[in-house]
């Protein structure tokens, strides 16, 4: 299978028209081998519009739910970011090309090794993997200027949004109760958080961010 073809396809056919304009991002997603952060057995369907399941509950999220989360929260050259439920690597990899660190925190001791050695293989060197409960955030390196959940959420935890630096930015994709999420923004500035819904879309819930049985969300 021709990967650069499928990688170039799938920025023009799936990224572009959906509303992807951030040519650096752009850039990211046609150069980094997605193929490279999966089981060889699904490496021909790695640029399918669709999540790859991965493991128990945890999946590669579709390339148009990656990009749209990583555009809304607008990392720049000089930013520090912190992605939550990195899994295997690839959307880390992607902010490597946009970011200048990335920390990328997963819970499966497994994935993070995988990671890991991707990482390696593509001479990336400016992503710390680190391991770690994911609705604790990584607090040893905070504040972070932009939070990334990789994954939908019931509720984003008060605890990450104190992560954030003066300015800092934090997306994820909070579900509605109804199996669409709302790709949402949230900013800090001098104490006060904003929120703003920017798109809809759909991906695997991260276990550690659903709400216990019987609450209600206000």
């Amino acid at each position: 299978m021709d990967f650069a073809t499928a990688r170039r396809a799938m920025v023009s056919n799936q990224l572009r028209p959906a509303g992807v304009v951030d040519e650096a991002l752009l850039a990211a997603m046609g150069s980094i081998p997605r193929e490279s952060f999966v089981p060889k057995a699904l490496r021909s369907v790695a640029y399918l519009a669709d999540d790859l399941a991965l493991a128990e509950g945890r999946v590669l999220m579709a390339p148009l739910v990656t990009a749209l989360l990583f555009q809304t929260a607008a990392i720049r050259p000089t930013d520090l970011v912190l992605e939550i439920g990195s899994g295997v690597g690839y959307g880390a990899a992607i902010l490597s090309r946009l970011a200048n660190t990335v920390v990328a925190l997963e819970s499966d001791g497994g994935m993070a090794e995988q990671a890991g050695r991707a990482m390696a293989a593509l001479s990336i060197d400016n992503v710390a993997i680190v391991t770690g409960p994911l609705h604790m955030g990584y607090r040893p390196q905070a504040p972070f200027d932009a939070i990334i959940v990789s994954g939908a959420v019931d509720r984003v935890l008060d605890d990450l949004l104190t992560q954030l630096a003066d300015g800092g930015r934090l997306v994820a994709l909070v579900d509605n109760r109804g199996g669409m999420g709302r790709g949402t923004l949230f900013t800090r500035r001098e104490g006060a958080i904003g929120r703003r819904e920017v798109f809809d879309a759909a991906t695997a819930k991260l276990a550690e961010f659903e709400n216990p049985k019987g609450f209600v969300f206000a």
